[in-house]
């Protein structure tokens, strides 16, 4: 695992404010300001009970591994320094450190954590395999978190807004059309579906709209066309035979096929008459 990597220097420094960099590969963009400001209170009070943890950057620069909320509240309760264990550490081990400690702490939405996975994979040019044996999921799982990704952004947000589940996103995901799409969580949020709920409207509405597929009814139809067709022209090759001396037309273009049969009456009267 990551952790075993990190060497500690096993000692805590206080360290300026000014000289912390922020973690490029942070995967957490989103802060309650509320919380941050309920973090600050309590830091104002008791203190950080937690150090930071940050790596040297060179001589006069820090940057900062895992305490992201930390040194945004400490900021807000006006200290000028912070309590950091300094470790030393690769920049991909950092960025894993940083995606790892926030998914432990439960701090990252579901857009979040699939984008922190994702700036891994690409940035460090790892495979899904193991991006998950370093995070310590099955690689279904990160997969089906880089799928949330296929959302837009806005949609990303109206659902982060509207407090909706994995399983609402996973859901949506089964609609191809954007517009639709997005019609269709305005109306699940509108209406406060829960996940299951928002399932089986989603199953239902592509049960319902779903079209057979073009060339295969297009088949089907010239099938019995031809049918049609054939009977006709039976008809008439019936008629020839027993002396009527029917004539068939067929003339086709872009918009109809028009069939023409033309039976002399006299011959049609006699045949009755016979």
């Amino acid at each position: 695992m990551i952790f075993s990597k990190l060497k500690s220097e096993n000692k805590v420094l206080e360290i300026p404010i000014i000289r912390i960099r922020p973690n490029k590969t942070q995967p957490r963009k989103n802060f309650d300001e509320d919380e941050l400001m309920s973090l600050a209170r309590s830091i104002s009070t008791n203190g950080i009970l937690q150090p930071l943890t940050v790596r040297k950057l060179n001589d006069t620069e820090y940057e900062l591994v895992a305490g992201e909320r930390r040194l945004r509240a400490s900021v807000l309760a006006g200290l000028t320094t912070v309590p950091c264990v300094l470790i030393k550490c690769t920049d991909k081990e950092s960025a894993i450190f940083a995606l790892i400690e926030n998914l432990q702490r439960a701090d990252l939405n579901m857009f979040e954590e699939a984008r922190g996975i994702s700036r891994l994979i690409r940035k460090f040019d790892i495979t899904q395999e193991e991006a998950a044996a370093k995070l310590g999921k099955k690689q279904s799982t990160v997969a089906n978190k880089l799928r949330l990704l296929k959302l837009t952004l806005e949609e990303q947000d109206w659902i982060t807004q509207a407090g909706l589940s994995e399983r609402h996103a996973r859901a949506l995901l089964r609609i191809d059309d954007e517009e639709l799409r997005k019609k269709i969580l305005s109306q699940i949020i509108s209406e406060g579906l829960n996940a299951t709920e928002s399932e089986n409207f989603i199953s239902d509405f592509l049960h319902k709209n779903t079209l057979p597929d073009k060339k295969q009814d297009r088949k089907f139809i010239v099938k019995d066309l031809r049918i049609f067709l054939n009977t006709i022209n039976k008809a008439v090759d019936t008629m020839r035979l027993s002396g009527i001396n029917a004539i068939a037309k067929r003339i086709e273009s872009e918009e109809y096929i028009e069939y023409t049969v033309k039976i002399p009456k006299a011959e049609a009267i006699q045949g009755k008459t016979a």
